[in-house]
């Protein structure tokens, strides 16, 4: 066997290993750029939302929010229908509004007290939201009776 094949083999053996939390990775990937894009997307298409575009931004998380609890149940979690759902979607809702609050609580904290620049501390806040998220969905949002 040639190192190629031994190394593609390799790879794909981790893939198959850490299958969930690489679908994870990719649905978040997709949920951020579709968050980062609904937004202005929306402003850009009606002059009302763009005037007013605290609804705009409403409307824009509500939709990211489906969009990113659908990428999650759909791609990486694949649980089934039925009364399930609505436990799902009130756990996923509850970890996005805890975020929300933690991210206003520790951003001043870490600018203020630790003498960050805002886009770092929010990245680095991000990463520790990456970590917490797969966690909180696959233990919580998303768990069944095998995990």
């Amino acid at each position: 066997m040639s190192a190629a094949t031994a190394l593609l083999q390799r790879a794909r053996a981790l893939a198959t290993k850490h299958d969930r939390p690489l679908r994870f990775v990719v649905a978040g990937a997709a949920n951020t750029a579709f968050g980062l894009a609904i937004y202005p997307a929306l402003l850009w298409s009606s002059a009302w939302l763009h005037e007013h575009y605290m609804v705009g931004l409403g409307i824009a998380q509500l939709v990211s929010l489906c969009f990113a609890y659908l990428s999650y149940k759909i791609a990486v979690f694949r649980t089934g229908g039925g009364a399930r759902v609505g436990r799902e979607i009130g756990l996923f809702s509850s970890f996005y509004l805890i975020n929300y609050a933690l991210n206003w609580l520790a951003l001043p904290l870490l600018v203020r007290g630790l003498s960050l620049d805002p886009v770092v501390a929010q990245f680095g806040f991000a990463i520790v939201l990456m970590g917490a998220s797969y966690f909180w969905h696959s233990r919580l949002t998303f768990r069944t009776r095998e995990t």
